[in-house]
């Protein structure tokens, strides 16, 4: 078993020592400084012990083709106290290729590691899946291990690059806004909002339930917003409900789900204003920096996950200049969100992006390198 630490030390590519410095406080690339936060020396994060799986794994040692950093160290919004993420790839091996077993990931909570099998991760990079896709944009330094065959991939990441990425990143800004929304109707909005919020968020809980359970034929379900019976609300949802012979697995499955989403808003005044709002200016950078990743895919057909021109800003938000005292966003944020929005509307409509991902070139690539497992020659 060869060991990772040594592979480190003896067969990292060349081009990292000749464009990375390294030293005693910060790091520098290509002659930029890049920020006071960054770690002291990259190269001795998978010293420790704690990462002695990656030499001991049966899956991963000298299957490993690349690893590197993820989070907020890959996008340069790290701060004192940050986590250190890692992510990485490794070869599926020949039984996994022609023979029974199956391998798809590995991971380790105690490290915040995660290291997708080879097969597994050209499948969510073909669907632009962003926390795959960022792995291979990264700074030149977060990478703390690449072989010659994980630099084969990086030579080739412009291949999984199509329009697919506007339904992957546009559906994860969705997500991390609904999260920004979710968490200011907890906290902020008057009692009435809250209820209309609590009854989209039910409303499309149901859209997601419905589209998994499409033989809703026995019956029907409305859920509305009227005048409240509670004397101490203003509104407040009702529904009307009619079954026949439905099953009850999905009945109570549809329930709990709506259920889930009331009970979120019964946390209010329970919050650690505090730490809440770190999370909250956290959700809030993320927005914006998967639209700066999302434009920079359509619009120049580049992975750019190290937001180094836009960290002033991106720091801004997660430090809370856009927030309000009362928890609410300033205008000035809507603004920017909304102009992030119209662009990546734009470049939706005039990427140069193809449809689809050149799927016989990705196969060409994917058969060139597992044809090395087969061949024992890795």
């Amino acid at each position: 078993m060869v060991e990772v630490k040594k592979i480190l030390l003896e067969k990292r590519h060349p081009f990292m020592y000749n464009e990375v410095d390294i030293y005693e406080d910060h790091v520098r690339v290509n002659g930029i400084e890049r920020g006071e936060y960054f770690l002291k020396n990259y190269n001795e994060i998978l010293q420790g012990s704690e990462y002695g799986f990656i030499n001991t794994n049966e899956h991963l040692g000298k299957y490993v083709i690349l690893l590197g950093l993820a989070g907020s160290y890959s996008y340069g919004t790290n701060i004192e106290g940050s986590d250190i993420d890692v992510r990485g790839i490794t070869l599926n091996q020949k039984s996994d290729l022609i023979g029974l077993t199956r391998f798809e990931q590995y991971v380790d909570d105690n490290t915040d590691t995660v290291i997708y099998a080879f097969n597994k991760i050209i499948t969510l990079l073909l669907s632009c899946n962003p926390n795959t896709i960022e792995l291979l944009g990264l700074n030149l330094e977060h990478y703390l291990y690449l072989n010659d065959i994980g630099q084969m991939l990086l030579d080739n990441k412009k291949l999984f690059l199509s329009r697919r990425a506007i339904q992957s990143f546009g559906g994860y800004a969705d997500a991390q806004l609904r999260r920004l929304q979710n968490a200011l109707a907890r906290d902020t909005f008057p009692q009435s909002e809250k209820e209309q919020h609590i009854f989209n968020s039910v409303k499309n809980a149901m859209h997601s339930f419905n589209t998994s359970y499409k033989n809703f034929e026995n019956g029907s379900i409305e859920i509305f917003i009227d005048k409240a019976v509670n004397p101490e609300l203003e509104t407040e949802i009702f529904v009307n409900a009619n079954m026949i012979h439905y099953p009850l697995r999905d009945y109570a499955s549809m329930w709990n789900t709506m259920a889930n989403v009331v009970r979120d808003y019964e946390k209010i005044g329970k919050r650690n204003k505090k730490k809440d709002d770190l999370h909250l200016n956290k959700h809030a950078m993320h927005l914006i920096r998967l639209f700066m990743m999302a434009l920079d895919i359509l619009e120049k057909g580049e992975i750019n996950t190290c937001r180094v021109k836009e960290h002033d800003l991106l720091m801004d938000i997660r430090f809370g200049k856009y927030q309000k005292e009362d928890g609410t966003f300033q205008d000035s944020f809507y603004d920017m969100l909304a102009d992030f929005e119209k662009r990546l509307h734009y470049a939706s409509e005039n990427t140069d992006l193809p449809e689809e991902p050149d799927m016989k070139r990705v196969q060409e690539l994917v058969m060139t390198i597992n044809e090395r497992v087969i061949r024992d020659e890795i």
